[in-house]
């Protein structure tokens, strides 16, 4: 019997995240696998993948904030704002004169904070039931509505001019949803030059970190974390009694104890250290929203 756990995969460029899904599958032997958040073939980096029951623990991480480290291009637009794109456009000498370093501060101070975003229109965001991408290559054309973001921080770790174009590597914690893609491209425009993604890794999802996502090609003898540890890092917790731990777990509510909740969601962690699940408040009382399926000993 394969245990449920949680992953941390290391996603390596020129793959898709169903691919990784597809070989975790294959390598713990169960169907039963998904993943927490798409990163696209171009990007490397974090991705989150639940096994067996800990699939159920992906919907309290999909939301979590992010850090990415990417590579903008200034001085070329491209038909999909990254380098897997056509070259659409390249600024002409005339247009760098105003790219200052105090200007492309200025322009980063701009996209950081709460924003407005429009994703790119080859994104994965579903127009009418369909990927955005998909209507893209159909040859459709598609106009994505603004959504609000936050960007915590954006940071130049370098800046490297080269011919005709200017590289910024850069590191950006944001919140779940946001693009940076469209930050790169948004850059480029604020600056009258254009700019594309060239190079994008994810570096940490929540509380899960890079430094301990498996290679893709060891995924045989990956140790997926357990569920309460996954859990530990995405909410408080709570410790019960093992007579409350059965309570919760046939559906039971611990009456009058809402009070114990630290938070909105909070997992419950029995004296065994096994998930219960996933409580909160209703009233008074506490309620499971999620419970794990129940470790056969």
């Amino acid at each position: 019997m394969v245990s449920p756990g949680i992953l941390l995969v290391d996603k390596p460029g020129g793959l898709t995240s169903h691919d990784v899904v597809a070989r975790t599958r294959r390598a713990f032997g169960t169907r039963k696998v998904g993943h927490a958040g798409t990163l696209d073939p171009m990007a490397t980096g974090l991705l989150v993948i639940g096994i067996e029951g800990a699939t159920r623990l992906l919907t309290y991480i999909v939301g979590a904030d992010k850090t990415y480290t990417a590579t903008i291009r200034l001085g070329q637009r491209t038909s999909t704002d990254d380098a897997e794109g056509d070259i659409i456009g390249t600024a002409d000498a005339e247009a760098w004169t105003g790219v200052t370093s105090a200007a492309i501060a200025h322009g980063i101070a701009a996209l950081t904070g709460a924003i407005s975003q429009v994703p790119s229109s080859v994104s994965a965001i579903k127009v009418d039931g369909r990927r955005a991408y998909d209507r893209v290559r159909a040859g459709e054309e598609v106009q994505l509505a603004a959504r609000q973001v936050t960007v915590s921080r954006f940071d130049i770790l370098a800046d490297r001019p080269g011919e005709g174009v200017r590289d910024l590597d850069v590191v950006v914690d944001c919140s779940s949803g946001t693009y940076i893609r469209a930050l790169a491209r948004d850059l480029g425009e604020a600056l009258d030059v254009g700019g594309h993604l060239t190079a994008l890794r994810r570096t940490r999802v929540g509380g899960f970190d890079l430094v301990d996502a498996t290679a893709l090609d060891d995924l045989a003898d990956a140790a997926p974390l357990t569920p309460a540890d996954a859990a530990r890092r995405v909410m408080p917790v709570l410790e019960v009694t093992a007579d409350e731990a059965r309570d919760l777990r046939h559906g039971k509510r611990l009456h009058g104890a809402a009070a114990r909740l630290t938070a909105a969601e909070v997992a419950a962690i029995d004296p065994d250290g096994e998930l219960v699940g996933v409580l909160e408040a209703r009233g008074d009382d506490i309620k499971s929203a999620m419970n794990m399926p129940e470790v056969q000993r």
